[in-house]
């Protein structure tokens, strides 16, 4: 049996002050990946490089990730800036 994936739900702020959100298994690659020349960017990163990691969490499975990814979303930029700054009245509920 293979060992259980870990996987990370992150938030980025991009050059031009915007913020991404997206899952990964190897975060360190991930913002490689946003940063460097490759076409394994995000279209939305490519054009706003470079990108710093603000926010990241744990996630058991890629479906909670995925889960989680989709909740932070929809958090209006004010959250999501809380979110990043470690407010915990930004966080939402984990269902």
């Amino acid at each position: 049996m293979a060992p259980a994936q870990s996987w990370t739900v992150y938030v980025v702020r991009c050059a031009d002050g915007t913020l991404y959100t997206g899952i990964a298994t190897d975060l360190a690659r991930r913002i490689g990946e946003h940063n460097g020349n490759g076409a394994l960017a995000a279209k939305y990163t490519r054009s706003r490089r470079p990108v710093t990691l603000v926010y990241s969490e744990a996630a058991p499975t890629r479906a909670a990730a995925a889960k989680r990814e989709h909740q932070i979303k929809r958090l209006s930029r004010a959250q999501k800036e809380g979110l990043a700054a470690g407010v915990a009245t930004a966080r939402l509920p984990a269902s």
